[in-house]
C-alpha cells in the first residue's frame, strides 16, 4: 500500500483490547499510540500479554505502529533534572517501542530554554540523544522519528530546514527519521495551501536530510493561518490547509511508502470521516 492511513488510538483498557478495537471501528490502516502518560515523566512497565496481542493483531493486519513520546521531553533544556528525565523518558518509550513491534518512535525535538544559545542546545542533543540512538542494536529496534514543532518559543526545529543542523548534531544516525506534522509545519510558516506549497515543502525537506529519511507524517489540518506559531489541530479539509494539499502530499515521491497518522478533533466519528477523507485522496 503506497500511504496506510490511520491514527492516534487511545489505550486505556489495554493496547489490544482497546487500541486495536478502536483502530477498526475508525478503519486505521496504521495506529500511533502512547506507552505512558504523555504529560508526565512514568515510565510504566508494559503488560507483556497485551504487548504480544497488540503485536500480533498488527501483524495480522498489516498494519504499521508508532509510538509517541511523552510531550515534556526536552534535549535543549538549560534544566539538568529536565534532560535527565528526557534521557529515560526516551529510553522508556524506544524499548516499548520495540517490546509492542513499533517501527518508530516519534519525539518532539524540543526547544533552546534558559536564553541558551542554539548552539549550545544542540551541543547537548549531540551529547544526550546520540548515545540514544547508538543503543538501537536491535534488528527489530524503531527509529527514532523527529517532529518539529510549530515554531513557538525557542524552538530547535520549526521550518524543513532546522532539521539541517539537528541532523548533524545526531551525526546522520542511520536510526534517524523524520515526521512530519502538517500542521506544525504550517503554523511555522510553510505555505500548504499556496499552489505547489506542499510539494514545494517536501521538496525542501528532501534537500535539507536526504531521500527515505520521512518515516511518517501527521496529517493534521490547521485552525489558523499559516505562520502563526499556533499548534491547533482540525479535521481534514476544515481548516487553513484544506484538502487539495494533502492530495498533492500523497502525490509526492517523498511519500510513497510513508504512513499518514491523524491526530484530529472529534472523537470515533471524526477520526473516521477523516481517514476516509485521505483515503479519498489517495492516487
Amino acid at each position: 500500500m503506497r500511504n496506510p492511513i490511520g491514527g492516534h488510538v487511545p489505550v486505556a483498557g489495554g493496547l489490544a483490547t482497546a487500541g486495536l478495537a478502536y483502530a477498526r471501528d475508525i478503519g486505521a490502516e496504521t495506529v500511533q499510540v502512547f506507552t505512558a502518560n504523555p504529560r508526565g515523566w512514568a515510565t510504566p512497565v508494559g503488560d507483556p500479554a497485551q504487548d504480544e496481542l497488540f503485536r500480533a493483531g498488527c501483524a495480522e493486519a498489516a498494519i504499521p505502529a508508532y509510538v509517541h513520546a511523552p510531550y515534556l521531553i526536552n534535549f535543549g533544556s538549560a534544566t539538568g533534572a529536565t534532560v535527565e528525565k528526557s534521557v529515560e523518558s526516551l529510553r522508556h518509550s524506544l524499548r516499548r517501542g520495540r517490546e509492542i513491534g513499533a517501527l518508530g518512535v516519534v519525539v518532539h525535538t524540543g526547544s533552546a530554554t534558559g536564553g541558551r544559545p542554539r548552539a549550545e542546545a544542540l551541543a547537548q542533543v549531540h551529547e544526550r540523544l546520540l548515545p540514544l540512538l547508538d543503543e538501537l542494536t536491535h534488528d527489530d529496534d524503531p527509529f527514532l522519528l523527529l517532529e518539529s514543532t510549530a515554531g513557538q518559543g525557542f524552538s530547535l526545529c520549526s521550518r524543513t530546514w532546522d532539521f539541517g543542523p539537528y541532523f548533524e548534531a545526531l551525526e546522520s544516525h542511520p536510526k534517524l527519521g523524520i515526521c512530519l506534522d502538517t500542521c506544525h509545519i504550517f503554523a511555522a510558516g510553510h505555505d500548504l495551501a499556496a499552489p505547489g506549497g506542499a510539494k514545494h515543502t517536501l521538496d525542501l525537506l528532501v534537500e535539507t536530510v536526504g531521500e527515505g529519511r520521512l518515516k511518517l507524517i501527521h496529517a493534521n489540518d490547521s485552525k489558523d493561518v499559516a505562520g502563526a506559531l499556533k499548534d491547533r489541530h482540525e479535521n481534514i479539509g476544515t481548516g487553513h490547509i484544506g484538502e487539495e494539499p494533502f492530495r498533492e502530499l500523497l502525490a509526492h515521491p517523498a511519500t510513497d511508502g510513508v504512513p499518514l497518522v491523524i491526530e484530529t478533533p472529534g472523537g470515533r466519528e471524526g477520526n473516521a470521516a477523516d481517514i476516509a477523507r485521505l483515503k479519498a485522496l489517495r492516487p
